[in-house]
């Protein structure tokens, strides 16, 4: 069983490798997800682009799409050989492409088909191999979708579940308005956690605050933020002071940029482009004075051929206005 309090959602084009490295000088405890990653692509692909980052930025667990017993088996084994504390498979994402693969969302409908993988994931490795999913799918019936799907997982010895609490609607809905339109229901997630009190259930979806997370603590034995944490990252500074044990620090946003820079000049010296890792970070100083000129300075400087930190620099000394507070490698 899992037992991270606090996790960040994987989200496709956004939390890639740069942006895990950016969050994780916010929080030290929070679990970060890769984004999904199909078994193929890990399978067939660039291992080392991948997933070459996780031994030295755990806590992190692997995200996988597939539908494949065998495909996800050997993805698996890669992904833990890499050095992933956790597997997840994805059961909730409802994207055309992931539905044209068979995966995501759609499994919702097939829980035979994902204890299968989930089994064959298990016997491969000995770290933890976790489920992400929503409560139901289309006109299926929420209750007994989310109570049989997790039944059935969960018997072949899973413990560790991540609950979107919306329905994903595959027809008639974008991905995007997946994330907004179908109604939360908390109360069904916290009946799941209350009849299946051996499992670890952490929740997702419209989570935005710390205050928020504390609630949903009472009640679940995690909390997932998204879009939250992506577009108002400060708020992961908070995490460890709140839920890291006792004497863990809040990171400031100015001690974030402080640890992120040295990597950051590495991946210049390496040919990375600037925006590839700013563009994480523009809403670090989001409701802040002079928050608007920090996203100005790196939205048009970042992008431009040879961009280097001093655009950092003038985006912080906009912030700070202090010329002698630039942040050094």
């Amino acid at each position: 069983m899992t037992d991270y309090r606090f996790s960040v959602a994987p989200m496709m084009d956004w939390t890639d490798a740069h942006c895990r490295a950016f969050h994780r000088c916010l929080t030290r405890s929070a679990l970060l997800y890769t984004e999904m990653l199909t078994a193929d692509a890990i399978i067939h692909g660039d291992q080392e682009r991948l997933l070459g980052e996780a031994p030295t930025n755990r806590p992190t667990a692997l995200q996988l799409g597939g539908s494949d017993p065998a495909k996800l088996a050997a993805a698996t084994k890669i992904g833990a050989s890499s050095g992933y504390q956790e597997i997840n498979l994805n059961c909730g994402c409802p994207s055309s492409r992931v539905q044209s693969g068979a995966f995501g969302a759609c499994l919702m409908a097939e829980p035979d088909l994902v204890a299968a993988c989930v089994a064959a994931m298990r016997e491969t490795v000995d770290i933890p191999i976790t489920v992400k999913c929503r409560i139901a799918i289309d006109d299926m019936p929420a209750r007994e979708t989310l109570f049989t799907f997790i039944d059935t997982v969960a018997a072949t010895g899973v413990t560790g579940f991540t609950v979107h609490a919306r329905k994903a609607w595959l027809k008639g809905l974008s991905p995007k308005e997946n994330r907004d339109v179908p109604p939360l229901d908390y109360a069904l997630v916290a009946d799941l956690k209350a009849e299946r009190p051996g499992l670890s259930i952490t929740l997702n979806g419209g989570i935005t605050t710390i205050d928020a997370c504390r609630e949903h603590l009472k009640v679940f034995d995690g909390v997932m933020l998204g879009r939250a944490a992506y577009q108002n990252p400060s708020l992961l500074g908070e995490v460890d002071a709140a839920f890291g044990g006792e004497g863990a620090p809040r990171v400031s946003a100015h001690d974030a940029i402080m640890a992120y820079r040295p990597y950051m000049a590495a991946r210049l010296a390496e040919g990375v482009g600037l925006h590839a890792m700013t563009r994480h970070m523009l809403g670090l100083f989001n409701g802040q004075p002079g928050a608007r000129a920090w996203r100005r300075i790196l939205s048009e400087g970042a992008p431009r051929p040879g961009a280097g930190l001093d655009v950092l620099d003038a985006a912080v000394e906009a912030i700070t206005g202090h010329a002698d507070n630039r942040v050094d490698a």
